[in-house]
């Protein structure tokens, strides 16, 4: 059970598709959110990541974008141009929508890696409504997660070097939705996950030292 007073946290897995580095003079163009689990003091519940989840295209709130970030998506900005949603109704769906899944616990957003992510989410919660259900600081980065239960260095904490059985099998398509699910899995499979003991030091060292005094 959580600590007196403590709500549990419900981890939201939230992929965003931008078409610059910085939002304001750049656009969210998309975004999808999957509930990945819950977790109630040490205990972790995995959830179906396809039973709970959001997705919205959006209209682009400027004329600027780098052509190879918006590349990375596959969507038409022309088309969100005239068909995307409205930034601000989009987001006030959003909030209710983590409101409602969250009910009763602490709503997390966690992202792979959630710097990029949270950096256009937090920005368009707060310009379009002025209010984000994660509080100011409610995100997790996964790639920290990895990298502390690890015992890795940062830069380490790859996709490439973590073992098969943490990665999901889905592919990552940067559809904002489906990767947000493929992430959600990897969150799940994280927070379960118990790494190995490593080996103590002597135990590693190929070389044996005679004793003081031997031969």
């Amino acid at each position: 059970m959580a600590a007196r007073g403590t709500r549990p946290s419900l981890y939201i897995s939230v992929d965003i598709e931008a078409d610059g580095p910085i939002p304001g003079p750049y656009s969210m163009i998309s975004f999808g959110a999957s509930v990945a689990g819950r977790q109630d003091g040490a205990s972790y519940t995995a959830a179906d990541p396809e039973q709970l989840t959001f997705y919205r295209e959006l209209r682009p709130i400027s004329e600027e974008f780098v052509p190879e970030a918006l590349a990375v998506s596959g969507l038409d900005r022309d088309r969100l141009v005239r068909e995307g949603a409205d930034p601000a109704e989009a987001m006030a769906e959003f909030r209710a929508w983590v409101r409602e899944v969250s009910a009763g616990a602490q709503p997390v957003m966690c992202g792979y890696p959630a710097s990029f992510d949270w950096t256009f989410l937090y920005w368009y919660l707060i310009r379009f409504g002025g209010d984000s259900p994660f509080g100011h600081s409610g995100c997790l980065d996964m790639k920290t997660l990895y990298a502390t239960k690890a015992r890795v260095p940062l830069r380490a904490a790859v996709k490439g070097r973590m073992p098969r059985e943490l990665l999901s099998r889905r592919r990552h398509t940067h559809h904002a939705l489906d990767d947000a699910i493929e992430q959600a899995e990897l969150m799940s499979n994280l927070m379960l996950w118990t790494p190995p003991v490593p080996a103590r030091a002597a135990d590693r060292s190929p070389l044996v030292r005679p004793a003081a005094g031997g031969a």
